[in-house]
């Protein structure tokens, strides 16, 4: 069935100058779909932490109606795609990336599959899964996530469906995340925001984490990149992060024919103390801290990443000596759109 939506559609792949293109122009060639309204703003927090300065990079505005990290992604994701044809993704029972694919490959007019596995949950995952299961009639959620992984690589494999790993975080989703840190340097080089100290982020499945090193290590910047870990160490650790930014770096280098810098590894950091001890599983620190920014400018975030990204920025401020730059990965109107 296919998905409804109600937000704008998209025709075609879009050759929109993007930073991404401007640094390599030979990407052009691969398929792109814009879905994306970009830059997405960057703003200060003024008298939220501290001693030193929080920025937020807004993600959550990055696309009409369902915006966030994944989008960035998909608009190489979905490349290609054309009406009629069918998109496989997985994910957990209340996955934000499973939602977004289901609203940006309806704006194609693709049809949908998601296959999803239980997980601890939360009042925003709980509404998550829902929007879900009205968007992609017949999404049902298996106990095992490996076998429902592997349900879905047989499916990939004996039938004609675009498939989309776990997140998207595969290099060619990823370049959309080394365009987003290619965009924030565009916007520190124009005087938007100053030099942060550290950005920080959910590290999931891994990809929006290994883009925004990369992307940075491109633009010759010094930036830490730090890693907010949501999900078992054995899944998610910066192992696997430097090993995603060296495939795309390969991705873009067998592109383009051009030298590609090598991640420092000192350069990326995961924290894990804002890990409520199973992916999906509220934290109160995280809870408090979601509260905070709530309270302050409106801004809703989910327990499951960006409330512990947030908590995760909030601990940094009390120590660092420059700038922290909170990056926004949630978008609370995907709820109610």
């Amino acid at each position: 069935m296919e998905v409804a939506t109600t937000y704008p559609a998209v025709s075609a792949q879009t050759d929109a100058t993007i930073p991404l293109y401007e640094r390599f122009p030979a990407l052009r060639r691969l398929p792109r779909v814009s879905l994306c309204a970009l830059p997405s703003p960057v703003e200060p927090l003024n008298g939220m932490g501290g001693p030193a300065e929080l920025w937020i990079k807004r993600d959550d505005l990055n696309a009409p109606g369902c915006a966030g990290n994944k989008v960035r992604a998909l608009e190489f994701l979905l490349g290609g795609v054309r009406r009629g044809d069918t998109v496989l993704t997985v994910g957990g029972a209340g996955s934000t990336h499973i939602l977004s694919t289901a609203t940006h490959a309806a704006r194609i007019g693709a049809t949908m599959v998601a296959l999803r596995w239980a997980h601890d949950m939360n009042p925003v995952a709980d509404l998550i899964a829902g929007r879900i299961a009205e968007m992609v009639p017949g999404a049902r959620v298996a106990r095992s996530s490996l076998l429902t992984i592997a349900r879905a690589r047989l499916r990939h494999a004996t039938s004609d469906v675009r498939y989309i790993p776990l997140g998207g975080s595969t290099p060619l989703g990823i370049l959309g995340h080394v365009n987003a840190a290619l965009e924030l340097a565009a916007q520190i080089e124009s005087g938007e925001m100053p030099v942060p100290q550290s950005i920080v982020l959910p590290l999931g499945s891994g990809g929006t984490v290994a883009g925004m090193a990369l992307g940075l290590a491109i633009a010759g910047s010094s930036i830490e990149v730090i890693g907010a870990r949501v999900g078992p160490r054995l899944f998610v650790n910066r192992t696997r992060v430097l090993g995603l930014a060296r495939r795309t770096a390969r991705l873009i280098r067998k592109i383009t024919g051009e030298a590609m810098p090598v991640v420092d590894p000192r350069g990326v950091r995961v924290v894990h103390h804002v890990f409520g001890g199973a992916y999906g599983r509220p934290l109160a620190t995280a809870d408090r801290a979601a509260a905070m920014l709530e309270a302050y400018s409106g801004i809703r975030l989910d327990s499951t990443y960006s409330a512990k990204a947030f908590a995760a920025a909030l601990d940094e401020t009390k120590t660092a000596r420059g700038p922290i730059l909170f990056w926004l990965t949630f978008d609370a109107r995907c709820l109610t759109s």
